[in-house]
This record gives structure tokens, C-alpha cells and sequence, in this order.
């Protein structure tokens, strides 16, 4: 391809072909994954005159409209309007509407030519200007409506605060809490996964100890016709809810019917029900086979009742459904289709491989099948209401108890391609290539996630509609957010379909002022804190641009050291951000220390060869006698305990030393894991593993209702408290 026509479709499409790799290592893309991500946006890589006709469509798509469909400001700052005019459109005189969020209406007129000329281009002989005029205006935060008179050229006018939102407590005391996979706790009285009922009981235990939250794994609505498909970071939709979790013993009307009654007395339902409470990993399809019939059943029950003894929680629905929307409409459709196609045919996993006539939400088909099981779309949206009420219950407990917090809430980085999210608004992701990373320490092979990523210049046409729609539904009951791989707000990681690995692809550009204002702005909204989760290959100034809008970092023990490799005092942490020992993506502390991972790992063939895992193994060695030098040096380990990692293996007092010395961050949140307190060792989830290991499926070792009678973690976690609040 023609150099100069390359680097105009490389800045076009936002793609960075230099960048600084995990180590600081300076590395370049090739021009082969150049062009190889050109490709995956759509351009002709092979004839050099279709490519340029191509960029030429999409400037002027840009050019041609004068107004945006987006403007993103800040409240503190003037208020401006961009124009985009022809050369004769420059000295029009032009009429504008301005009307407010809360419906104040501003009406002015201006002269393009009068402004400030910030652009000039030419495009197919024509010459556009691109005008700023500054407007006498002083909106609030909002979603304002920029129209022209007599036109429907409208821009969607967002007027931002300049910081997420911090709770005034926040200033007189330290948080800490705890972070769980919900699908992982155990009860004697759950299904066979952890639910909403058993959120609410692990809050009031923890409130009881003197945390201030607990933090969730995505409980994004994922596949009820493929339980198997588990894993929460490769949602269906990640606006609303895994029905797996909804307490169906909790369920209107589960009581007080007969027919459901029976359902869950019949020896054999008892019989399955105690099997699957006894297994050590969810069994996701054996859950579901319980929980659907009951589900449906209770679902009946209330169609028969809406009207009488049911009437309230109708009414409920019904403001649910519209607040909802398409949306709502859409996720029940999907999985009520993908049910019935995925009965007739395995091989119906999703929709890019349904039968064609069914890979369109508006086709004929499909409208046809919506109209002809209106009571399976029903049940879906009525099943996302339940849900939505569960975890509405289970945040005002933690309300009830006294936690600042209460729920934080995990916001994966993507969707997966068999997602309704994509099946109803397929012109905003690029399935041609997938989110991933380069690589770094904990993917020395890069890493692909399989998720395809949303088309910047598609996100912003859309006014960034789905983006606010998202953070909306992720902050709704919660009292923060973490938001997996905060880098995406800037660029992500895009590997083409065909690339031999996760290295062979670039960083493609978001616009990240935009999306940090919309953040902003959703965050005060809904009083929920932002942590924004910073690890991996992160570039010069994101943190401290992240840091100025009041997101908090992501600060993991393991991976905090110092210049001499030593590990750096937890006094030394940044006061915005969270601290924790280690996360869902990393072994427990006794896994760490026994090298459970990289035994797996060699168990799963993920080192190329001998010398790298005998390599991993020294540096593990030297990693953990720094860590016993600290905890000595903080005197959290007895004088006499032992100095010398060579044959100490991991016990209580070192074990529960580590999450003391931790409590003493500076950071203002410190969030630990069940997983420690309970001293267990297998790991949630091995990163580049699919089926080879049992991912995002492993339970707690022990059940809720035994925990007030563990002394160690009760008093673990009393000691904590005292910790953070000295």
C-alpha cells in the first residue's frame, strides 16, 4: 500500500503503531498489523484506489454533517459550538434551539464566519471550514438537545462535572471490604450457586465484622439456554441481569402455590437439589434443569394473580418493563429465540450461526417469532425484574447495616460475539478482531479475550448512547464500580480474526475526555465511587489523568515493588485507590506461595518450554523471601518466626500476616478475598485457559452459615477494622 495513503488510514482509524510494552520496552507494529487492522475496519488493503474512496465516504460523513451528533463539555469550562460549513455556508446567518435538560429553551443565531476557524480541509473539491463559536451559557450537568431551527440535525449537548463522585466520609475514615464470586458461595439452603438471598447474609456477616462493601464478580446477563457458557467477563448483555442468581425460593408466590410446592417436594427435585448444594464447582446445567421449572412456575403464578393478590407487584412490573424499553425487549427476545433454535440444533450456539432468516432482530422471522411466544419474552423480562428486585434487597441490607458501600459492582470490558448486545446493534462492534493484550507479566503470549471491540467512530455517532446506557444499569444498586481494564476509556488492545496471536495485533484510540466526562457525570448521578482497574501495559499519564477525574486506581500486592525488587510499604500506597493482596486473575495467597499456579500452568502446557517455568519458579522464590522481609521489617510476623522462605511452607500466621499488613495501606479502599480468609488454594480462574480448567466455577470451602463460628476469620477480620480505622 502507498505510504502516505497508510498513514492517513492509520490516523483516520486511530491506530498507534508505536508503543511503550509492560516492561518500557519501546516496540513497533509491523506494517503486516497495520494493515491487518485496516482490514478489520473495513478497508480494501489490496487496491489502493478502493481504500482511498472508502476514507474518502467516512471523512465526508463527517464533514457533510454540520452539526455533530455528540458534543461532551465540562461544567467549568466556556461552553462552546462546533460548526462544520462549506466554504459558501461560511457567511449563512444560522438558527439554533438549545433546549435543556430539565426543558428551558435557548433560542440564538449566528454567522458561521464569525467564529473561530479551527479547521480547513478539501474533500472530492469541495473546501469545509470548521468553526468555534463560545456560547453566553451556563448549563448544570445534564443531558442537553442542540438542534437547528426547521431541521432535524440534532447533537445530544453533555455538560459534565470534572470529578467522579467521592462519598464526604471518605475524607474522616478508610474503607476496606471483601470481594467474592457470587456464583461461589456455598449455603445450606441455596440451589447449588451462590444467590441473592446468600448476598444479603454474606453483608450482614460482614457488616457485622466492619466492612463497608462487598465486592461482586460481573453478574452480567449471560446464556440460560447454554448454563456452561460461564464466564462473566464474555456476557450476553451487560445492561442486565444473570437470572442464574435469583433466589427462586424467594420468588412472589413460590409459597403460596401449589403446583410450585410440588415441583420442589418431589423426592427426586429433593434428591438433585442436595446433590448439586454438595458439589465443590457449580454445576451450571444442573442448577438451571432445578431452577427454570420452578422459575416458569412461580412465573405462573403470577400471570393468574396480577390481578388480584398480585396487583402491587404488577404495577411494579409494568414501570419495570417501560423503564426498561427495547433494551429489555431485545435481551428477552435473544434468549427466548436461543432457546428454541438451540433445542432443535446444539449447533445454534448464537447468532452468527443461526439460521439466517433469525440473524436480524427486525427480520420478518424474528418479528413473526416474538409474536407467536409472547409468554417465553414475557417470562425474560419478568425473570430481569425479579433479579433486578434480589439485588435491589441485597444493597438496601447492606444499607440497613451501616455500610458506607455497600454492593461494588465489576463492569467486564466487552461482550462476546454470540451476545444480544451485538445481535442488536451490529454496526457498532468490529467482529473482524477481538479485545486482548499485548504482552505482559501475566500473559507473556499476549492474551486474547475473544470480545469483539465497538468502532470509536460508530460509538460516537451513536452520541455514546450505549456507553451511558451501561454505566447506568452497572451503578444502579450499587455504592461503586470497578471497571475491568480502565485503559479501554483510551485505547484497547484489537487482535485481527487472522493474526497467528494475541501479539499480532495494536492499540486502537477511544476518546477518552468524552468517556471520562460521561463517567463523571453517571458517577455523581448515582453516588457511585469509581475504581478503574490499571494493571497490565498502561501508558505514561493515564493514571494521573484518571487520578484527576477522581477515579480510583487498582493497586495489587504482588505487583507493587520497588526499583530493587523489594516490595513497597503499604503506607506508600496512593491514597486514591484500592488496595488488595491479589484478585480473580491470580492464585490465593497459598496457591502464590505453594506455587499451586505454576503447577498448573506446566499441568496445562502454558510455558513454551522448561527454562521459562524453572525461570518463573526462581523468580517466585526470590519474590517471597522480599514479602517475608517486609512482613518482618512491619512486624507483622512474631519475632521468632522464621526468616527464611527455603521449606516454610504457608500457614495461618503467615497467611493472616499478609492481609494485616495490607490493612495499614494508605489507599482508602482495602479490599480482600474470602477466598484467604478461608485459606483455600485452588484459583478462580487461569488466565489462556478455557475448558482446560474448571474457570468460574469453583465454590467457597465453606458455607455461609458456618462462618460466625470460623474464630480465626472472625477475628481476622475484627483486627482489620481495628486496622483500618487506627
Amino acid at each position: 500500500m502507498d505510504a502516505t495513503l497508510l498513514a492517513e488510514l492509520i490516523a483516520f482509524c486511530g491506530i498507534e503503531t508505536e508503543f511503550n510494552d509492560a516492561w518500557g520496552q519501546p516496540t513497533r507494529v509491523s506494517e503486516q498489523h497495520q494493515l491487518a487492522l485496516l482490514s478489520a475496519q473495513g478497508f480494501d488493503i489490496d487496491d489502493d484506489d478502493t481504500a482511498r474512496l472508502q476514507l474518502l465516504s467516512r471523512q465526508l460523513e463527517f464533514w457533510q454533517q454540520p452539526l455533530q451528533p455528540v458534543s461532551v463539555q465540562r461544567m467549568d469550562e466556556q461552553l462552546q459550538l462546533l460548526l462544520n460549513v462549506t466554504l459558501e455556508q461560511a457567511n449563512e446567518t444560522w438558527t439554533f434551539l438549545l433546549t435543556s435538560e430539565d426543558g428551558v429553551e435557548y433560542p440564538f443565531t449566528l454567522i458561521p464566519v464569525d467564529g473561530e476557524l479551527v479547521q480547513v480541509t478539501v474533500l472530492d473539491e469541495v473546501e469545509y471550514h470548521q468553526y468555534q463559536h463560545p456560547l453566553p451559557l451556563s448549563l448544570a450537568p445534564g443531558y442537553h438537545k442542540l438542534q437547528r431551527n426547521n431541521d432535524t440535525m440534532q447533537q445530544s449537548l453533555i455538560i459534565t462535572p470534572g470529578h467522579c463522585f467521592e462519598p464526604e466520609m471518605f475524607k474522616h475514615k478508610q474503607q476496606w471490604g471483601i470481594s467474592l464470586q457470587l456464583y461461589g458461595l456455598r449455603s445450606e439452603r441455596n440451589w447449588g450457586i451462590g444467590d441473592f438471598t446468600d448476598l444479603g447474609n454474606t453483608v450482614r456477616y460482614l457488616a457485622d465484622m466492619g466492612a463497608d462493601f462487598v465486592g461482586l464478580n460481573p453478574i452480567h446477563a449471560l446464556y440460560p439456554a447454554m448454563p456452561e457458557s460461564a464466564s462473566p467477563y464474555s456476557p450476553s448483555s451487560r445492561r442486565w441481569l444473570n437470572i442464574a442468581y435469583i433466589d427462586v425460593s424467594a420468588m412472589p408466590g413460590f409459597a403460596q402455590c401449589s403446583r410450585t410446592r410440588s415441583l420442589v417436594t418431589a423426592p427426586t427435585f429433593e434428591a438433585q437439589l442436595s446433590a448439586q448444594r454438595d458439589k465443590d464447582f457449580v454445576d451450571y446445567s444442573g442448577v438451571m434443569q432445578l431452577k427454570l421449572p420452578v422459575m416458569k412456575s412461580a412465573f405462573q403464578w403470577f400471570v393468574e394473580n396480577e390481578k388480584t393478590t398480585a396487583k402491587a407487584l404488577s404495577k411494579s412490573y409494568k414501570q419495570f418493563k417501560k423503564a426498561g424499553g427495547a433494551s429489555l425487549q431485545q435481551l428477552a427476545l435473544y434468549d427466548a429465540l436461543h432457546a428454541h433454535l438451540y433445542q432443535q440444533d446444539s449447533m445454534n450456539w448464537g447468532w452468527p450461526n443461526w439460521p439466517e432468516q433469525y440473524r436480524q432482530p427486525q427480520s420478518p422471522a424474528v418479528v413473526a417469532f416474538a409474536k407467536t411466544h409472547k409468554a417465553e419474552l414475557e417470562f425474560y423480562c419478568y425473570l430481569q425484574f425479579i433479579a433486578q428486585q434480589q439485588l435491589a434487597s441485597a444493597q438496601q441490607v447492606a444499607k440497613d447495616a451501616g455500610m458506607l458501600l455497600g454492593l461494588y459492582r465489576d463492569l467486564a470490558v466487552g461482550v462476546s460475539e454470540a451476545s444480544t448486545e451485538i445481535w442488536g446493534n451490529p454496526q457498532l462492534y468490529c467482529r473482524d478482531a477481538s479485545v486482548g493484550a499485548p504482552p505482559d507479566p501475566l500473559g507473556p503470549a499476549g492474551q486474547n479475550w475473544g470480545l469483539p471491540p465497538m468502532y470509536p467512530f460508530e460509538l460516537y455517532k451513536q452520541g455514546y448512547q450505549p456507553i451511558i446506557d451501561l454505566l447506568r444499569a452497572n451503578m444502579l444498586h450499587a455504592g461503586a464500580l470497578r471497571i475491568d481494564h480502565v485503559m479501554a476509556l483510551l485505547r484497547l488492545w484489537w487482535v485481527p480474526k487472522q493474526a497467528d496471536n494475541a501479539g499480532g495485533g495494536a492499540y486502537v484510540y477511544y476518546p477518552i475526555m468524552d468517556l471520562l466526562g460521561i463517567l463523571a457525570l453517571e458517577s455523581q448521578r448515582n453516588s457511585a465511587v469509581i475504581i478503574g482497574e490499571d494493571l497490565g501495559t498502561v501508558p505514561d499519564g493515564i493514571r494521573e489523568m484518571l487520578a484527576q477525574y477522581g477515579v480510583y486506581s487498582y493497586r495489587v500486592f504482588f505487583f507493587e515493588t520497588a526499583a530493587d525488587g523489594g516490595y513497597i510499604s503499604p503506607a506508600h500506597y496512593p491514597r486514591q485507590a484500592m488496595a488488595t493482596l491479589t484478585t480473580h486473575d491470580l492464585p490465593t495467597l497459598i496457591g502464590f506461595w505453594h506455587c499451586e499456579d505454576l503447577r498448573l500452568g506446566k499441568e496445562l502446557g502454558l510455558y513454551k518450554d522448561e527454562n521459562q517455568l524453572q525461570g518463573l519458579y526462581g523468580q517466585r522464590h526470590n519474590n517471597k523471601q522480599r514479602i517475608l522481609d517486609s512482613l518482618h521489617g512491619h512486624h507483622v510476623l512474631p519475632a521468632d518466626y522464621t526468616r527464611s522462605v527455603d521449606h516454610l511452607g504457608m500457614d495461618t500466621t503467615l497467611n493472616f500476616a499478609m492481609q494485616r499488613h495490607l490493612a495499614v495501606t494508605s489507599s482508602q479502599l482495602l479490599c480482600l478475598q474470602l477466598e484467604d480468609a478461608l485459606e483455600m488454594t485452588q484459583p478462580v480462574n487461569i488466565p489462556g485457559t478455557s475448558t482446560e480448567y474448571p474457570n468460574w466455577r469453583r465454590k467457597l470451602s465453606q458455607p455461609i452459615e458456618q462462618w460466625r463460628q470460623n474464630s480465626g476469620m472472625t477475628e481476622l477480620f475484627k483486627d482489620i477494622t481495628k486496622r483500618r480505622n487506627s
